[in-house]
């Protein structure tokens, strides 16, 4: 059974820093896609960042230059790191395996001074 447990998340201030990480279990991690996605409160979900098993990445627009996903094989695990984070940025964050369509529960990410 595949799952994806996030964490990370908390209440920062802007322009501060927090790291996500995604933990896997049950699948072939090193050989996939592993992508980050948020919803904020009456928004729909959006795309955050994905990483190939190349290492390849992309970002959405609005997290370019800020935002960094990277991920760790040995430890079956992605994460991304958020800086320069700004009150737009507050959502729940998920962690999402395209290959099995599997979503994480997500972890609250709140920029506020």
């Amino acid at each position: 059974q595949v799952q994806l447990v996030e964490s990370g998340g908390g209440l920062v201030q802007p322009g501060g820093s927090l790291r996500l990480s995604c933990t896997t279990s049950g699948f072939s991690f090193s050989w996939n896609t592993m992508s980050w996605y948020r919803q904020a409160p009456e928004k729909q979900r959006e795309f955050v960042a994905s990483i190939n098993n190349y290492g390849t990445t992309a970002y959405g627009d609005s997290v370019k230059g800020r935002f960094t996903i990277s991920r760790d094989n040995a430890k079956n695990t992605v994460y991304l790191q958020m800086n320069s984070l700004k009150p737009d940025d507050t959502a729940v964050y998920y962690c999402y395996t395209p290959s099995d369509g599997t979503w994480g529960q997500g972890t609250q990410v709140t920029v506020s001074s």
